[in-house]
């Protein structure tokens, strides 16, 4: 009798905590390699004026440099430092002493979207090969819960994300690479972004532009209303790569205004409005000691493990910048996305815990 009841408590308990989120849908969007460095002190003064990198120094400055570290990330990233700042928690700015470190042994892009979408390290996943994921993600396992099979969808510009999703497996559909728009009654908008993303080159071969993964992400949004979407923009990386500091900022300052553009979608959306998280994070840092090594990533590169994770939403204290130290990491944004619609993520293997700030007054 005294077992029953108390299995009846604790039910009852779980289920309260559950009605008590009012998060019903959750978008999980990352940057490809935006450095920490960027997102808290917005343009670099070496890098900005160093002709290698930047093809036009007085544009750049003129648009991103400010004297201070706090004006420079604003005008940079004004939503971050404005809407997520004021009503959201950002974690990992180091100079602080508050970290957020990656956990694979790799620190570049396939082991580390494995990490977020998993919430755990496989020393399997140790290439950007296509190889299809053999790990189940908390997006595939999340579809197989009551209530959201079919509500959950992926849009990517790098063309790895259906193997690291497993798309084949897991029956969620990712668009990404050049992949057009291909489900029923294409709106307007999808037909024309078809026609040019065959006709607007990218200067990659395996990552289109962001503009398209965005927009296609959108449309597809307004459409089916999906419970958990995943947006994972690339260009960031990609520029980085190429030397093109001028491009990186640029870029990095345009998805900031993207994901602005699509959080006051969600705020006008009569399905969204008021029950939706943002969970943005990256997969890997680069590196800033050495100057040079801006461009690059991985285990030979001091600071590619840093990275940083922001929320925004109705369970999130708005506790802002955290400035006190801390030490989080990139295994626990699967638990926590999963944690924000009332559900208990679990896997094969053990996953990083929930991100306690993002769901609690602690950590200011």
């Amino acid at each position: 009798m005294r077992t029953s009841l108390l299995f009846t408590l604790l039910f009852l308990a779980s289920a309260l905590h559950a009605q008590e989120r009012q998060t019903e849908y959750v978008f999980l969007l990352t940057f490809d390699g935006l450095r920490w460095e960027e997102l808290y002190g917005g343009i670099d003064s070496v890098l900005m004026t160093d002709e290698r990198y930047v093809d036009n120094v007085e544009e750049l400055r003129e648009r991103f440099w400010a004297p201070t570290p706090e004006a420079r990330r604003a005008k940079l990233m004004p939503f971050f430092w404005s809407t997520l700042a004021g009503n959201g928690q950002l974690l990992g700015n180091r100079r602080e002493g508050n970290k957020v470190d990656v956990t694979n042994d790799h620190w570049f892009s396939y082991p580390g979207y494995g990490e977020i979408l998993t919430g755990f390290a496989d020393p399997r996943i140790n290439s950007n090969d296509k190889i299809a994921n053999p790990n189940r993600t908390v997006l595939e396992w999340i579809n197989e819960q009551p209530g959201f099979k079919g509500r959950v969808a992926a849009f990517a510009s790098w063309d790895v994300f259906p193997y690291i999703i497993n798309e084949q497996r897991s029956g969620i559909p990712v668009n990404a690479g050049f992949e057009k728009a291909k489900h029923e009654q294409l709106s307007p908008r999808e037909v024309l972004l078809n026609e040019l993303q065959d006709e607007i080159p990218s200067p990659w071969g395996s990552v289109r532009l962001d503009a398209f993964t965005h927009h296609y992400a959108l449309e597809y949004t307004k459409r089916y209303h999906p419970r958990v979407l995943y947006i994972a923009y690339g260009e960031t990386d990609d520029f980085a790569h190429d030397a093109e500091y001028d491009q990186y900022i640029k870029s990095a300052h345009q998805t900031d205004q993207w994901i602005r553009s699509l959080w006051e979608y969600v705020q006008r959306d009569p399905v969204y409005r008021g029950k939706t998280t943002f969970l943005i994070t990256t997969d890997h840092g680069r590196g800033d000691k050495v100057k040079e090594e801006w461009t690059s990533h991985g285990t030979d590169i001091e600071g590619a493990d840093a990275i940083w994770l922001a929320a925004i939403g109705p369970d999130t204290p708005a506790l802002g910048e955290h400035r006190k130290e801390g030490q989080y990491y990139q295994n626990q944004v699967a638990k926590t996305l999963a944690a924000f619609l009332g559900l208990e993520y679990a896997n094969e293997k053990e996953v990083g815990k929930v991100i306690e700030p993002f769901l609690s007054e602690a950590g200011k």
